[in-house]
């Protein structure tokens, strides 16, 4: 994670902002017939909130209506209208939505200082995911000045939250020793409650300890059950480690045909591992073949075109 653009992961995270009820224990019809995908209804009940209370939640469930054309026509202008005005009445999930919209370039030119402006706002109130993606432009470096320290807070507060990403990356920052001391042991352990959610790359770095016994107890077999639950996702580490496993017969039995078959779908992703090269080459010509018969499926969807 450390090592992609912030900008990339923060525009494939969310789009538009989780939107819950005006006041707590206050019975909200508008959100609940959202919720239910009863979406004109809650176009009508959120309008007449925001002209009867001035409600800046309806506000911002308008402004998610407009977004994503739910119920009616989708219009960006009129969303990101929705999202300032309850953005700038102190509604978090609003601020976070408007920084997403200014990211993208919707309702406008793209303007990613604004956006980091929107994002700081909401994590400041609290917000999440605004928290972690703040996070990622101060390991980044480029809006703000590198800042490993201050990344290391807002993800500690994301990852107390029980956001997975945040918790993975803040696993990433302990085993690195940036922004917080070198602590394997406590990387491990936000390792584990990221995979609890399966963040596959929390899987993997999990699996990696496990199996090393680097931070934790080693332990093969919950190493290679990690990296089985890593490959079964699509993830290519995951797939080339589970590979390993398998012809070595370390934490779990040892299985050619089914080594061949996850070494070849992490290839296809685009992992190198000349060691497997090497086993798969060495194998008698029927064991290979089976091999590839049982990563035809994958390697198919692999290879398919982009629609």
């Amino acid at each position: 994670m450390i090592g992609v653009t912030a900008l990339l992961v923060l525009a494939s995270i969310f789009v538009a902002p989780w939107y819950g009820p005006a006041e707590a224990g206050e019975p909200d019809p508008a959100y609940a017939a959202f919720q239910r995908g009863y979406y004109l209804t809650a176009f009508a009940l959120a309008t007449e909130r925001v002209e009867t209370k001035k409600d800046v939640k309806a506000m911002t469930l308008l402004g998610e209506l407009y977004a994503g054309g739910l119920g009616i026509r989708q219009d960006d202008a009129k969303a990101a209208d929705w999202y300032k005005l309850a953005a700038d009445r102190g509604d978090r999930n609003a601020m976070f939505a408007l920084a997403m919209f200014r990211l993208q370039g919707r309702a406008g030119p793209r303007d990613r200082d604004a956006a980091a402006k929107s994002l700081a706002a909401a994590a400041k109130l609290g917000h999440v995911v605004a928290a972690y993606d703040l996070a990622l432009l101060y390991i980044e470096g480029q809006l703000f000045p590198q800042d490993f320290n201050r990344a290391a807070e807002l993800l500690r507060a994301a990852a107390l939250a029980g956001n997975p990403e945040a918790q993975y990356a803040l696993g990433t920052l302990y085993k690195q020793g940036r922004g917080v001391p070198k602590d394997m042991k406590e990387a491990t352990r936000l390792w584990a409650l990221a995979s609890l959610a399966d963040n596959t790359d929390a899987e993997v770095e999990y699996g990696i300890a496990l199996f090393n016994g680097d931070g934790i107890a080693k332990n093969e077999q919950a190493a290679a059950a990690m990296f089985r639950k890593a490959a079964q996702r699509g993830n290519a580490v995951g797939q080339d480690r589970l590979a390993r496993i398998l012809a070595e017969g370390r934490g779990a039995p040892a299985n050619p045909v089914e080594a061949t078959k996850w070494h070849l779908i992490s290839k296809a992703r685009g992992e190198t591992d000349l060691m497997l090269d090497d086993f798969v080459n060495k194998l008698d010509a029927n064991t290979r073949a089976a091999g590839e018969k049982a990563a035809k499926p994958w390697l198919d969807v692999i290879k398919r075109p982009r629609s």
